[in-house]
C-alpha cells in the first residue's frame, strides 16, 4: 500500500543510513524522532514493523520543513516518507491509537471544516481564546471584536468582493467543495470522523463529542521528548 503512494516513490530511492537526515532535522532535536531509523524500518519492508508505525507517535513529530530533502546524498525525502505513513495510518484508522495521531481529529475539525466553511485554512474568528491560551488576553478581545478590529483594515471583512478576509462567493465555494469531493478530500475526512468516534468510544467518551476533540488537542502526556 506504501509503495502506491507517489511520495513513497519519489522520496525513497536508496537509504544508505547515514544520518544527514536525521542530524538536520529540527523535530529531531525536540522530539524522541529520527527519520534515519524511520526509513531504515520502512526499507526493509517489514510488515510489522511498518504497523508499529502506524499505529505510533513517530510519525507525528515530522513538521514537513523538508530540511532533510536537499541534504540526503541518495537523494531521498524522508519527509516524502512520513507524509505516506501518515496517510495510510489515517486510511486503515491506525491513527487513533497513538497520542499525536489521535489530534488528526482536532486538525479535521480547527482546519479542514474550516476550509470547507469559509474558503481559508484559518480565520480570525475561528482562532478560538479557549484553544489558543498563548495569544494572551488580548486576543480575547480581537476575537470578541472582531467585526470592528478588521473592518478597519478592510472594507470586505465578511463581505462578497476583493481583499483579504472577504467572504467567498457561492460560486467559488461551489468550486472548493466540487474539489473536495473529486479528489476524495471529504471521503478522506469521513474517515477521520469514523475512526475517531470509534475511538471516543473505546475511551468512555459518548463517541467524537466536542469533550474529546478537546482532550485530543490538550492532553499531554509528556513522553515525547
Amino acid at each position: 500500500m506504501l509503495t502506491e503512494d507517489i511520495r513513497f516513490v519519489e522520496g525513497l530511492k536508496a537509504c544508505m543510513n547515514c544520518g544527514v537526515c536525521t542530524a538536520v532535522c529540527p523535530a529531531a532535536e525536540f522530539y524522541n524522532y529520527d527519520p534515519r531509523q524511520i526509513v531504515a524500518t520502512v526499507q526493509m519492508r517489514d510488515d510489522e514493523e511498518i504497523e508499529r508505525l502506524l499505529r505510533g507517535d513517530e510519525i507525528w513529530y515530522c513538521g514537513e520543513c523538508m530540511s532533510c530533502r536537499p541534504r540526503c546524498p541518495r537523494g531521498n525525502t524522508p519527509g516524502y516518507v512520513i507524509q505516506s505513513l501518515r496517510t495510510l495510518s489515517q486510511r486503515l484508522g491506525l491513527f487513533v491509537e497513538s497520542e499525536k495521531g489521535r489530534q488528526q481529529l482536532a486538525l479535521k475539525r480547527l482546519i479542514g471544516d474550516n476550509i470547507l466553511a469559509t474558503g481559508y485554512c484559518l480565520t480570525p474568528r475561528n482562532i478560538r481564546p479557549e484553544l489558543h491560551p498563548e495569544q494572551g488576553a488580548v486576543w480575547e478581545w480581537i476575537f470578541d471584536n472582531h467585526e470592528d478590529v478588521y473592518g478597519r483594515f478592510s472594507q470586505s471583512y465578511l463581505r462578497e468582493g476583493a481583499g483579504a478576509l472577504r467572504r467567498m462567493d457561492s460560486g467559488s465555494m461551489e468550486e472548493l467543495h466540487r474539489i473536495f469531493e473529486v479528489s476524495g478530500g471529504k471521503e478522506f475526512f469521513a474517515t477521520i470522523e469514523r475512526h475517531s468516534e470509534r475511538k471516543a468510544r473505546e475511551m468512555g467518551y459518548d463517541g467524537a463529542t466536542e469533550e474529546y476533540m478537546m482532550q485530543t488537542y490538550t492532553y499531554n502526556s509528556e513522553n515525547h521528548y
